[in-house]
């Protein structure tokens, strides 16, 4: 119907997302869709990112997340290789600053497939 308000399940606003496009000069219009598609394919990367960096973490019998275990990610997994320049210009920051233990991280974690582990029956494998 028109005029009535939608409400998409993302995480990321698609506001913000539109006002983040349109600072580029090069970008025109944008349609209405195209920050949705953008929400959910940067949760679809970030869910994937954390959850093999996750994985490394706890291969280290580590309970938090450092730079350096995205480090290692990102220089292990070829899907990432774009963030390499990123990742070897990232200071290592001390345990204390690295303390990532939201809620997202909290369910990723839980998810994570860990040799004998088994997973949620409510979970998918990504």
């Amino acid at each position: 119907m028109p005029g009535q308000k939608r409400k998409y399940n993302v995480r990321f606003p698609p506001g913000r997302i539109k006002k983040i496009m349109q600072k580029d000069t090069e970008v025109g219009r944008i349609a209405s869709a195209v920050p949705i598609i953008i929400s959910k394919a940067l949760e679809m990367f970030l869910r994937s990112f954390l959850t093999m960096t996750c994985k490394i973490t706890q291969s280290r019998n580590s309970r938090v997340m450092s730079i350096n275990h995205m480090k290692q990610c990102i220089h292990s997994e070829k899907l990432f290789d774009f963030l390499k320049d990123l990742a070897d210009q990232a200071s290592t920051a001390s345990t204390s600053e690295c303390k990532c233990q939201s809620h997202f991280y909290s369910i990723i974690c839980e998810n994570a497939q860990v040799p004998g582990k088994k997973m949620k029956a409510d979970t998918v494998p990504l």
